[in-house]
């Protein structure tokens, strides 16, 4: 027979002849989980290993690959991450050594120390992870505010936060403050999170002619106002519940920025809500330590 000349098996043959010969289905594998271990058990979010990647850089000048940034974040972290997933994260931040000589459209500029008189004239941003226990996720908090006056003037809420949040949150905080259009406009302080070195971040604060300024690594102390804000969310909220979901999450943490913006004391504020001294202090200034950030 032909066949047996051509050495195809009679099965073959006709399972071509009747047009059913399949594409071979890929598996595409697990998704990512959205976080990694410490030796401790504690999960810890891809953003957070990102900032931590982001300041072994610059504090080491780019020397390191991503084989020794594992190596990095295993003795400095006690994380329990893989190379693979740090040259992934690597390249996500575009900190890969062949991206490295790229031109940086925005320069740097570090923070400076400053005396704060009054409102609008200083505002911090930073972000927080909370975690939704029923849907084993991670969800984040970027939020801005004022030193002077304590206010969180605007946040953002969600699964994911870009630089391109960060800028839509800090127009609405301009807006909200009626300084989108002032001639002196506050200047905004932040970490080197990924979100803040973003194109779109900074392209956002230029075009909204607002000073950006970033601290150095590890000097969280330069951002202190909104690292105790933090501590507040984390002990008054983050920590008192386990969500089940992003909307109980989202709901909890909503409810939270309103008692805190208009009822919870501040010692540093003579024991008013930052919205009470907020408007108090618009009508007739009320006289408290300068602040020096």
């Amino acid at each position: 027979m032909v066949l047996n000349i051509l050495d195809i098996s009679r099965s073959t043959y006709y399972y071509q002849k009747n047009g059913r010969v399949e594409e071979k289905q890929v598996s595409e594998g697990r998704p990512a989980p959205g976080y990694s271990i410490k030796e401790d058990g504690n999960k810890i979010s891809d953003e957070q290993i990102k900032e931590w990647l982001l300041d072994e850089i610059a504090e080491d000048g780019y020397s390191y690959g991503y084989r020794k940034l594992t190596k990095q974040l295993r003795r400095q972290y006690s994380l329990i991450i893989n190379k693979k997933k740090v040259y992934r994260l690597c390249k996500e931040l575009g900190i890969l050594k062949p991206q490295r000589q790229k031109k940086i459209a925005y320069p740097r500029k570090l923070a400076r120390n400053r005396v704060i008189t009054g409102s609008h004239q200083f505002w911090e941003t930073d972000i927080k992870y909370g975690f939704i226990e029923g849907e084993q996720r991670f969800f984040f908090i970027l939020s801005y505010i004022d030193v002077y006056d304590r206010s969180i003037i605007d946040y953002h809420i969600g699964l994911s936060c870009t630089g391109e949040d960060a800028k839509q949150t800090l127009q609405r905080a301009l807006l909200k403050r009626q300084q989108y259009d002032s001639l002196e406009k506050p200047v905004i302080r932040s970490d080197n999170g990924s979100q803040f070195i973003s194109h779109a971040f900074e392209q956002g604060c230029e075009g909204f002619q607002v000073e950006h300024e970033r601290i150095p690594p590890r000097t969280p102390n330069m951002n202190a106002h909104i690292e105790a804000f933090h501590r507040i969310l984390e002990d008054d909220c983050l920590s008192r519940y386990q969500f089940e979901s992003y909307e109980e999450a989202y709901k909890t943490v909503w409810d939270f920025m309103k008692y805190y913006n208009e009822r919870r004391m501040h010692s540093s504020i003579l024991d008013l809500s930052p919205m009470e001294f907020y408007e108090k202090n618009r009508t007739e200034p009320l006289k408290i330590k300068e602040f020096r950030v």
